[in-house]
């Protein structure tokens, strides 16, 4: 008897060959198969090809001073993604509430080694990196509550700026080769303080999750400008080059009319993927997974699957940096740096 896991991926594999997308489904073309076949491909992810990698190592910065956006959700289920595919994935957890460690399944409990450590103590990166039980691939920084309080500590250390930075430079450094992360994600907070300026010195692009509402479009602006002051003074690298957009409710007008705007305005930046509104991308944090994990045969796993295909696609030729990529991160010489006034920033 077929075994009905090579049934399906079989099924699979004669819907992708086949115009339009739902033809050749068989006896697969209920919502409960469907989402059956959406599960046994996500967890034979691999025995499927993998993404592609990278020409470079990609640091993105998931960012957008708005809360509620999906900066975490999209940070933890796009890097699960990515390493369920292949790609050897590095995420960073710089919010204080440490969401993103939670959602992966790692400590994150006062006194246990973070992110923290690494910003404002003395730790390498190294020392603080836990490993998740998602993939072997997938690594994770969590973040304590200490790291509320790491903006006042950080307001008289030389180069501030800079710390994060320097500390995934070490630790890149200190890798062989074949261990090296093809992805390093940062989950930044809700603000746009000295967290997020770090995030940003550290990253090579800017990933922008936005909420298919019109109140997510508000204060957009803001962060742009704030990348630009980083561009012109702490990391002339940094650039947008991906829009995310998330919690889209196909039953509203007012979803279309968002994403319509948003691709209107920023045009290819726009990954073509969207993800929905589902109840399951909720629930999975609480069970300390991801979405995909949780129930890899839901709407928004296949969404973040897709997403994470479409951005791997894109670092395949990837542009040179105007810093020389990782190797940049070491040019400071740990002088002062001039800073520009970010919104939320203490003085």
């Amino acid at each position: 008897m077929t075994d009905p896991g090579e049934r399906l991926r079989s099924s699979l594999a004669a819907d992708q060959s086949s115009a339009p997308s739902s033809a050749g489904l068989g006896d697969f073309d209920s919502p409960i198969a469907m989402e059956a076949l959406r599960a046994t491909r996500l967890l034979h992810a691999a025995d499927q090809d993998p993404f592609p990698a990278p020409s470079r190592i990609r640091v993105i910065t998931v960012a957008n001073q708005k809360g509620g956006v999906g900066k975490t959700t999209s940070t933890v289920n796009l890097g699960v993604a990515l390493a369920l595919y292949g790609l050897r994935t590095l995420v960073i957890d710089l919010d204080p509430q440490g969401n993103a460690s939670t959602a992966l399944g790692v400590e994150h409990t006062v006194g246990t080694p973070s992110v923290y450590d690494a910003l404002v103590g003395d730790n390498s990166l190294a020392e603080v990196v836990h490993p998740t039980t998602a993939s072997p691939k997938l690594l994770c920084v969590p973040a304590t509550i200490d790291l509320a309080g790491a903006e006042i500590e950080l307001v008289s250390v030389v180069a501030r700026e800079h710390r994060l930075r320097r500390a995934i430079e070490a630790y890149v450094e200190q890798l062989p080769a074949d261990q090296r992360p093809h992805y390093v994600l940062i989950d930044c907070p809700p603000s746009l303080g000295l967290l997020t300026l770090n995030a940003l010195v550290a990253g090579d692009e800017v990933l922008i999750p936005i909420q298919c509402e019109y109140y997510a479009l508000e204060g957009l602006g803001q962060l742009l400008n704030n990348i630009d002051l980083v561009r012109q003074h702490l990391n002339p690298g940094i650039s947008v080059r991906t829009i995310l957009l998330t919690m889209y409710d196909g039953r509203t007008k007012l979803a279309d009319q968002v994403a319509d705007e948003v691709r209107n305005h920023f045009g290819e930046l726009v990954l073509p993927a969207v993800i929905p509104r589902n109840v399951r991308v909720s629930e999975a944090p609480g069970y300390g997974q991801s979405v995909l994990t949780y129930d890899p045969g839901s709407r928004g796993s296949t969404s973040y699957v897709e997403a994470a295909r479409q951005l791997a696609e894109r670092g395949v030729d990837l542009p040179p940096l105007e810093r020389p990529g990782l190797a940049g991160f070491s040019q400071h010489t740990g002088e002062p740096v001039s800073t520009p006034r970010v919104s939320g920033e203490r003085s």
